[in-house]
């Protein structure tokens, strides 16, 4: 066994794809000790936050401030203010008044907001512009203007009991505040969700959801195929025919069109994880049961096979020391490849709406299918679904690694 270990953690693959798939389990195990609490808790009341550091007006307000100058503060402030398609439509304002835009960069701050204030008329009607967009460039040009006119803001609060406004301070341009001094500062790594929920919070604990998935998806399907496998494999005859008409009969039943099957007749009440982990493994252990039929009929003729019938050996006593020992390689090489597919089921289950059911747990799968629902691809939200690929392809790829130094280590033919 030791010999046999080392042997595996001289392989180069192997130890790649082991690394990765220790690091997302550590972060599954440490991020929730620095970041605790419910995963799927709400804490903001949008969606699609953008990934930052966020801090409380309110508190900072109230904090300690300290007078700075910099030299290019109104010009940031500026480009904060003037996203793309702000800048796409001071460009089609230029276009209706027949201004030429030739050689204008929309990403030349500077060169646009020039041109803007020469050419900008409050008063001018370009034809077929309707009213409603004539007043979306006034609010634009004030928003743009007031950035460099409002040197002062006042702060006010109403008295509750006599409807009073009363005064309660100013901010210069001028005044800042330290992020520490500051009560409540929150930061996302990967900003919010469609439903206001912190993904990376959410991306650890779907993470490890998803694995222990594929584990009892692997486990089951591995079980089943290494079980009818050995039977079939050693036993032969009328067994063997039975056993592969059966698997015959699942290998032509596409699995995954019977996975969906089996879960959408489930319902969405009783597809918890585990329920969807095991339905998963009863659907996919086909492909081991016929690769370890292959194995054993290769081994039951062996001479110290024969040698145990001829002791009376019983036939548990034969296919656990004789045979199992000889495939264990191959049947631990199964069951990562089995996990890596449970997980991989799982996501395509969520992504089609049929995966576990959404008030318990977050998985990978079901991160994909809000992140479809709410149409994150095409507003520009990656942070919601991006690591979440990320994540998929890096288990699956930790685990093929594994798997293919596994098979470096003990197939013959690939040995160096």
């Amino acid at each position: 066994m030791k010999n046999t270990l080392r042997q595996v953690f001289h392989s180069g693959k192997f130890v790649a794809g082991f690394s990765i798939f220790v690091f997302i389990l550590l972060m599954m195990i440490i991020y929730p000790l620095i970041n605790p609490g419910n995963p799927l808790e709400r804490i903001g009341v949008g969606t699609f936050a953008k990934p930052g550091t966020y801090v409380s007006l309110y508190d900072s307000v109230s904090s300690d401030r300290e007078t700075l100058r910099l030299a290019d503060a109104d010009e940031n402030r500026i480009k904060s203010m003037m996203s793309m398609e702000d800048r796409v439509s001071m460009v089609a304002w230029f276009t209706a008044m027949d201004i030429s835009v030739e050689g204008v960069d929309m990403n030349d701050t500077d060169a646009l907001l020039t041109m803007w204030r020469e050419n900008y008329d409050e008063k001018a009607r370009p034809a077929g512009m309707t009213k409603a967009q004539r007043n979306f460039y006034v609010r634009l040009n004030n928003s743009i203007t007031s950035a460099n006119t409002a040197e002062v803001l006042s702060v006010t609060e109403t008295n509750s009991a006599t409807g009073e406004v009363v005064d309660k301070g100013k901010i210069d341009k001028t005044d800042y505040v330290n992020v520490g001094d500051v009560a409540n500062v929150k930061t996302l790594p990967l900003g919010t969700d469609n439903f206001g929920r912190d993904v990376l919070k959410e991306l650890v604990s779907a993470c490890g959801t998803s694995i222990w998935i594929g584990f009892i998806a692997g486990i089951v399907a591995t079980l089943i195929g290494l079980l009818l496998g050995l039977l079939a494999g050693y036993l032969g005859g009328i067994v063997d025919d039975i056993i592969m008409f059966v698997t015959n009969i699942f290998t032509v039943i596409p699995s995954f069109v019977l996975l969906i099957l089996i879960t959408y007749s489930l319902g969405q009440d009783q597809r918890g994880a585990t329920t969807v982990a095991v339905v998963i493994g009863l659907t996919s252990w086909v492909w081991t049961t016929r690769s370890v039929r292959s194995q054993v009929i290769s081994l039951r003729n062996r001479d110290h096979v024969n040698l145990s019938k001829l002791s009376g050996h019983s036939l548990m006593r034969i296919v656990m020391t004789d045979i199992l020992p000889y495939i264990a390689s191959y049947v631990v090489m199964a069951f990562i490849l089995q996990v890596s597919s449970g997980i991989l089921a799982e996501a395509q289950l969520s992504l089609l709406g049929l995966g576990p059911k959404t008030t318990e747990v977050p998985t990978l799968g079901l991160m994909m299918n809000w992140a479809m629902l709410y149409s994150a691809h095409l507003n520009g939200s990656w942070w919601a679904y991006f690591p979440v690929i990320l994540t998929i392809a890096g288990i699956s790829f930790s685990m093929n690694l594994m798997n293919t130094g596994l098979d470096q280590v003990f197939n013959p033919t690939l040995r160096d």
